[in-house]
C-alpha cells in the first residue's frame, strides 16, 4: 500500500427525526463537496430543546478523506 495522507474535520449534522438522520446528513453534504471521504465517526450527540420538547437531534461527526496538498 503506497503511503497516504488523510484530512479530519469536523462537521454537525442536525435532524428532527433522529440522531442517525442527522449523522447521515452531515456525510451526505460532506460528499457533495470533498472527494474520496474514507471514514465518518460519530463524536458527540445532543439535542436542541424548546419549552422542554426536543426540536431537533445533533450529531457531531468527524470526516476524514484523502488529503491532496494545499491548506
Amino acid at each position: 500500500m503506497a503511503e497516504s495522507v488523510y484530512k479530519v474535520i469536523e462537521l454537525v449534522g442536525t435532524s428532527t427525526e433522529s440522531w442517525e438522520k442527522a449523522a447521515a446528513v452531515a456525510v451526505e453534504r460532506a460528499n457533495q463537496s470533498l472527494r474520496d471521504l474514507r471514514i465518518a465517526e460519530v463524536t458527540e450527540m445532543d439535542m436542541q430543546l424548546k419549552d422542554g420538547k426536543i426540536e431537533a437531534y445533533r450529531a457531531k461527526v468527524k470526516v476524514s478523506f484523502k488529503y491532496e496538498g494545499g491548506s
